[in-house]
């Protein structure tokens, strides 16, 4: 009897002992530090305010928030990269409406959904584009600056820093309804764009104020105005473009940008992360870097994130149709 009673209690240590505790939590989250991928070169615009989001939100997060840039195909292969990456929350996206809206309107084969591959979890800043012309043209806005280019059918020139970039079709659109005929020069990047508009290689620009508006204010460049509904507070000598009548779809856009993480991350990770994304934005050098962006704080919820994703996409499908645009 003894010895059997030995065997059941031992029986049964062995298999509690395989066991968790009752009440043992899981792994904390997070486990270990935090990646938070840019799609861009170090040293642009999305990655200063990157670094300056991740520093803010570490301490929080109790783990180093480390940011990595994965370059290439506008943005395309970041995005990619956390669209496929593991949904533990350990991988964010700090990404452009470029590649997380726009691109799926132009590619006809792209290697991921946005929508569908990732989780939105809040958006940040967003901001204008301002047209800006060489010094060689005229300051003119409003009806008389479309009367201009009308009149210089084929004669003038836009840039943009690539095929299906928002200044890319814009400046197309421009050209489109104005029966311009203005002749498109891509870039590999902002800052040649706009280092040939000041030497007057190429004529006009929608471009980043963060780069732009040190040449506007100095007068070596002329600031048609911005696109988007209001003035900014940074810029509040730049008049909007609706408000001189030139109320074309692509005046009433502006640029954003957002974290995300891979579709299938728990909904109490991507809510804290969104929550914390809240509290940086709050910070005075975060608000630095998004103002110096030409931006305003937009820091959102996942689903206002959503809902705002959602009104827009349809706006961005038009434009891109009507450029006939489409990449492979």
């Amino acid at each position: 009897m003894a010895l059997a009673r030995a065997t059941r209690r031992a029986l049964l240590l062995s298999t509690l002992a395989g066991v968790p505790a009752l009440g043992a939590a899981a792994t904390p989250y997070p486990s270990r530090p935090l990646r938070l991928v840019v799609p861009y070169a170090a040293g642009g615009g999305t990655d200063a305010l990157a670094r300056a989001l991740a520093e803010a939100m570490s301490p929080a997060l109790g783990q180093p928030v480390v940011v990595e840039n994965r370059t290439g195909a506008a943005g395309l292969v970041g995005t990619e990269h956390v669209a496929k990456a593991a949904p533990d929350g350990h991988t964010l996206l700090m990404g452009l409406s470029d590649a997380l809206l726009v691109a799926p309107f132009l590619h006809r084969k792209l290697a991921f959904d946005p929508r569908r591959d990732l989780a939105l979890v809040s958006l940040v800043a967003s901001g204008p584009m301002v047209l800006v012309t060489s010094p060689g043209l005229p300051a003119l806005s409003g009806k008389a600056f479309a009367d201009y280019l009308s009149a210089r059918r084929g004669r003038l020139s836009y840039g943009s820093w690539g095929v299906g970039s928002f200044p890319h079709l814009a400046g197309l659109h421009l050209s489109q309804t104005l029966d311009a005929d203005m002749a498109h020069l891509p870039y590999r990047g902002e800052a040649p764009m706009v280092q040939d508009l000041l030497g007057g290689q190429v004529h006009l620009a929608y471009a980043g104020l963060r780069i732009s508006k040190p040449y506007i204010d100095a007068g070596r460049l002329r600031a048609v105005g911005l696109t988007g509904e209001r003035r900014l507070a940074v810029a509040p000598g730049i008049p909007t473009l609706l408000e001189q009548g030139l109320n074309d779809l692509p005046h009433r856009l502006t640029v954003w940008l957002g974290l995300a993480a891979p579709a299938g991350t728990p909904a109490d990770v991507v809510e804290r992360l969104s929550a914390l994304a809240r509290d940086a934005c709050q910070q005075p050098a975060v608000q630095q870097r998004i103002a110096e962006l030409g931006c305003e704080v937009r820091a959102t919820t996942p689903q206002a994130f959503a809902a705002a994703y959602d009104q827009e996409a349809p706006l961005w499908a038009q434009l891109v149709r009507a450029s006939g645009v489409q990449l492979d």
